[in-house]
């Protein structure tokens, strides 16, 4: 049966025929391209003139459909991807003086931000700005004689092979030591460099391990090993 000749059919389908036929139409799809086949009764031919014209629209609006699917869900930019961070952290560790590898308290504090523009470079991608106290007496905890350290830093976060848990971390800093407890407190340019790990409890939650070296000029160079707390937000 011809797609076209509805005037036979009863009065409710032909009307609704009619109307699916004039939506397919409207979409570019010709009527002579629906299927025909010879119905037994009028009811029948009602039914499989719409059913194919149903078919046909159905098939037209898929792709628009979709068309709107995929422009609800854009691509991800760079953006996003980059990301940034800011991490507070507390540490604290042991230096080693030379000579005679002496044990001195080391408290660090300081704070740093992780900057999307800064990812590929390879000096680092989080600047930041750090204070130390460092025990320069005979004691271990704390003495007359102190090494109070403000410090700017760039630091490099890389990930390890094989592992989400544990990243990896170099870390270089500039600034200005005083030494006190004498007479006069003394400024020295100080100049420290550390390779540590980072243990990934949860993605604000941390634990960083890292050895340092450090140098103060007019004083011999020594180490500092150390542990602390880092929260990222």
């Amino acid at each position: 049966m011809d797609c076209n000749h509805i005037t036979n059919l009863d009065p409710p389908m032909s009307m609704e025929c009619s109307k699916t036929l004039a939506v397919a139409r409207s979409l570019g799809i010709r009527s002579e391209g629906i299927p025909t086949m010879r119905p037994t009764s009028k009811s029948s031919a009602n039914l499989c003139t719409c059913a194919f014209a149903a078919i046909g629209l159905t098939l037209a609006l898929t792709p628009t459909g979709a068309a709107q699917d995929q422009s609800k869900n854009p691509p991800a930019s760079d953006e996003q991807e980059a990301g940034t961070s800011t991490d507070l952290f507390i540490m604290l560790g042991s230096d080693f003086d030379r000579p005679g590898l002496a044990a001195k308290a080391n408290y660090n504090i300081g704070i740093g931000h992780t900057f999307g523009f800064l990812k590929k470079d390879p000096i680092g991608d989080e600047l930041t700005f750090a204070y130390t106290y460092e025990d320069a007496g005979s004691g271990f905890w704390h003495s007359q004689f102190g090494s109070d350290t403000e410090s700017f830093g760039v630091m490099k976060n890389f990930v390890l092979p094989k592992t989400k848990r544990v990243s990896g971390y170099t870390w270089i800093q500039g600034g200005i030591t005083s030494l006190t407890g004498n007479a006069k407190v003394q400024n020295h340019f100080y100049d420290g460099e550390s390779l540590g790990a980072v243990v990934h409890f949860t993605n604000h939650h941390s634990i960083w391990i890292q050895e340092t070296f450090n140098k103060i000029v007019t004083i011999p160079w020594y180490t500092t090993t150390s542990i602390g707390y880092t929260r990222s937000w």
